[in-house]
């Protein structure tokens, strides 16, 4: 009886945590990395008019994600009072530049504090203002960072100006931080978000001066602790990886794969990336995959790596896996989407617009390339999933909807005219999606 007991009350504390993550999504791609909780509420098709719940525009060049928190949708933006360079779809020769495109105007760094049933804007924050110091690429903005949450306040990244910053879920600043901003080797500009862990932030900045990881006290805003790296540019976010042996901070660069305990000790270390390390480090059934694949580049790795490492688990010549590399793949990385796991599966959106499937746990090959869409300029948003299905959003503002599985097959296509390429924030039977120019909430009829 007590066992009984027992199986009752746990299978019961499962079912709150779960209904719990539903609600929420707090940080970019939300708590299990682009999977969602099944919820019938969730659509799967969608335009312009059908199922959509609202439709707000958002001033500003940003492809910072939203997260959610009960009814607030927090989105971020730079506006300009000049005029910018917009972003081209696909991929293409980006010119003597590389890419590169530095602004003269100056720029609002703005939050925006959304309400989740009207859409209305409850509150807005001006964090910073001025012309940027550093350069971006073309496809960047002066906003990229996704903000996260824990329900008590929002904190912000703004790597452009150098300033990591706090309000309270009223909008009303509790701190701020001076980070420094300072480009990086290709002079591309910032991505990578803040990663929230009990009472600490932790924020890596890679760049050509002098790049580093450090946590903060979420409460004051205080420096903890900050190591300095050896890298000269990135836009991964750091990982928070609570495995079955530690608790420990996953750094994806062009240099090195890293990982430091919570106290910033290196426990162990990683070589074979390429070039630019775009893709954030995730973790799904007990291992931690990070990846990296500039075009045309080798190798474009993936690595799916068990706990426990210490020191140099580099792979030797001709090696595919040691003790503590579960599984390797030279040439799977993608440029700029992180992969999926979604059940037993490990999917991979290639930019260029190909979906491929390997099994989660080995790395086996399940089914190579498959082309999404002739038409599709490219993708940088990364793929979600639930109930059973992948959204992958292109560059054009379409949403190809694929069954999950073994065998590739598309299902449907939802098109929202506009470029995006902000991953969605999935939660409450909503999906909370951004283009270039407007915020959407996508849900079946009825939900409130």
């Amino acid at each position: 009886m007590r066992r009984a007991r027992w199986i009752v009350s746990t299978v019961g504390l499962l079912a709150f945590v779960s209904a719990l993550a539903a609600e929420q999504w707090p940080q970019f791609r939300g708590t299990q990395a682009g999977v969602a909780a099944d919820d019938a509420s969730l659509p799967e098709s969608w335009s312009q008019t059908e199922n959509i719940v609202w439709k707000i525009d958002i001033p500003g060049l940003a492809w910072s994600s939203p997260v959610v928190w009960n009814d607030h949708v927090f989105v971020t933006s730079a506006i300009s009072n000049g005029k910018e360079e917009l972003p081209i779809k696909g991929l293409y020769d980006p010119g003597d530049d590389h890419g590169r495109t530095k602004s003269e105007s100056t720029q609002r760094w703005m939050v925006y504090d959304v309400d989740f049933k009207s859409g209305k804007i409850r509150w807005s924050r001006e964090v910073r203002s001025g012309v940027p110091a550093i350069s971006r690429h073309l496809k960047n903005t002066f906003a990229s960072e996704t903000p996260v949450t824990d329900g008590e306040r929002v904190y912000v990244s703004f790597g452009t100006p150098g300033v990591l910053t706090a309000l309270d879920m009223n909008g009303k600043p509790v701190w701020t931080k001076e980070i420094g901003a300072w480009d990086g080797r290709s002079g591309y500009g910032m991505a990578s978000s803040p990663a929230l862990h009990k009472d600490r932030i932790y924020l890596v900045n890679d760049n050509a001066k002098q790049s580093f990881i450090a946590a903060y006290d979420k409460k004051s805003g205080n420096e903890l602790w900050k190591v300095n790296r050896e890298e000269n540019e990135s836009w991964a976010t750091p990982l928070i990886w609570e495995n079955e042996l530690r608790t420990e901070i996953v750094t994806a660069a062009t240099g090195k794969i890293r990982s430091y305990d919570l106290e910033g000790k290196l426990l162990w270390e990683l070589k074979g990336m390429t070039i630019l390390a775009t893709p954030s480090p995730f973790a799904k059934n007990g291992l931690v995959y990070v990846s990296s694949g500039y075009p045309g580049q080798a190798p474009r790795p993936v690595y799916a790596i068990r706990p426990g490492a210490a020191g140099d688990i580099s792979l030797k010549a001709g090696e595919t896996s040691n003790a503590f590399i579960a599984w390797n793949q030279p040439l799977l990385g993608t440029y700029n989407t992180s992969a999926l796991v979604y059940g037993d599966y490990y999917y991979t959106l290639l930019d260029r617009g190909f979906l491929l499937c390997h099994d989660a746990k080995t790395g086996k090959e399940v089914y190579g390339r498959q082309r999404i869409s002739t038409d599709a300029s490219g993708f940088t948003a990364s793929p979600w999933a639930y109930n059973g299905k992948i959204f992958l959003l292109s560059e054009d503002g379409d949403t190809f909807v694929v069954q999950a599985g073994p065998q590739f097959k598309l299902i449907g296509k939802n098109s929202l005219d506009e470029m995006a390429m902000a991953t969605p924030a999935i939660a409450r039977g909503s999906v909370i999606l951004r283009t270039q120019s407007k915020l959407y909430r996508i849900s079946k009829k009825g939900v409130e």
